[in-house]
């Protein structure tokens, strides 16, 4: 059987370096987790459009809803005080687009003047459903690009310069932890870094210093748990989902979802171990994309068994089912999935 093609991320300095050497281009697809990066590449992409603090020439629409008869005015002005036009697109509900739209739409992008760039931006929360007309006529006239999360290395680096940049320095290992408690989005990353540069006396930042003062994501929560669930730590474990059970955010439901997840990964990284797949495919299987989060994972999965771990995906399917459908209160179900879990083990 033929492998799957493993998604390729977007070489951020490459796309700048070819964005400078050739120059924008008329139409652009932005989108993808990465806001951080799109919105950089985005600045780039403007300041190359447009060098001056000129408004005459920068339109920018938001919002799911666009008047294509505005947006053809719009590519179609000449430029003012600048050689080019840039005309940004935010959000637009390509999806919900009547007809006549569509039809407007695809007769904006393909009769683009040369001195007009237009860029549509999609957030996470508003990329649209690529199959849909409208969308496989954007992607096939414009440079499409997917801002994903960096690479391992690539997100290391960058964590250490931003610290750096501050005046501290940090560990590789201590920024690869701070990724694995706060995310690997850099939009995000940037406010805890501050603030743990901020918190640490010395000029080297440290892990304690990193525990202190950064934001924790539910998920790097369930992750200790399901660890010291593994270790038989029934105490840290209970004391670790009471915390999350007393952050209003954290939904039971949610927190049960995260658990369920946890342990499918644990279950397909022993599934992967036990059939001796490569650690490509183990990481891809189980759907984690950093090496030193694997290697955390992989520990973890081998201190259960893999019929354990089985019915501890189960038993969370389970739960899940029982808390959306029973009325019965999803706190109360939540505890009683914690020691049905921990009797199990």
């Amino acid at each position: 059987m033929a492998k799957k093609n493993r998604k390729e991320r977007l070489d951020y300095n490459t796309e700048v370096k070819r964005l400078r050497e050739e120059g924008p281009q008329r139409l652009y697809y932005l989108w993808g987790p990465e806001d951080y990066l799109r919105e950089a590449f985005l600045n780039e992409l403007r300041k190359l459009c447009v060098p001056s603090e000129d408004e005459f020439s920068c339109q920018r629409f938001n919002g799911p809803a666009v008047d294509m008869t505005a947006l053809a005015e719009a590519v179609d002005v000449l430029p003012f005080f600048s050689e080019r036009r840039f005309v940004e697109v935010r959000d637009f509900d390509v999806g919900a687009c009547r007809d006549s739209d569509v039809a407007r739409l695809k007769e904006i992008i393909a009769d683009i003047p040369d001195y007009c760039t237009l860029c549509f931006i999609f957030s996470p929360a508003c990329t649209p459903d690529g199959h849909t007309a409208a969308v496989k006529a954007l992607k096939k006239a414009a440079r499409c690009m997917e801002f994903t999360e960096q690479e391992q290395d690539v997100l290391g680096r960058w964590v250490q310069r931003r610290f750096r940049a501050l005046g501290k320095t940090v560990a590789p290992k201590d920024a690869e932890y701070l990724v694995f408690l706060s995310g690997t989005r850099m939009s995000a990353l940037i406010p805890e870094i501050e603030k743990i540069a901020a918190f640490a006396a010395g000029e080297s930042v440290t892990r304690a210093d990193i525990d202190a003062a950064a934001n924790r994501l539910p998920e790097a929560d369930i992750f200790e748990m399901t660890d010291c669930i593994a270790q038989r730590r029934f105490d840290a474990a209970a004391a670790l989902l009471r915390d999350l059970l007393g952050d209003k955010d954290n939904h039971p439901i949610m927190i049960n979802a995260l658990i369920g997840q946890q342990f499918r990964r644990l279950y397909a990284v022993k599934c992967a171990l036990n059939a001796r797949r490569s650690r490509a495919d183990a990481m891809e299987l189980c759907g984690v994309r950093y090496d030193f989060i694997y290697e955390k994972v992989a520990a973890t999965a081998r201190s259960f068994s893999e019929e354990t771990l089985g019915s501890l995906v189960k038993l969370c399917a389970e739960y899940d089912y029982r808390m959306k459908s029973t009325g019965q209160d999803p706190q109360t179900l939540l505890v009683e999935l914690f020691g049905r879990i921990a009797a199990q083990v």
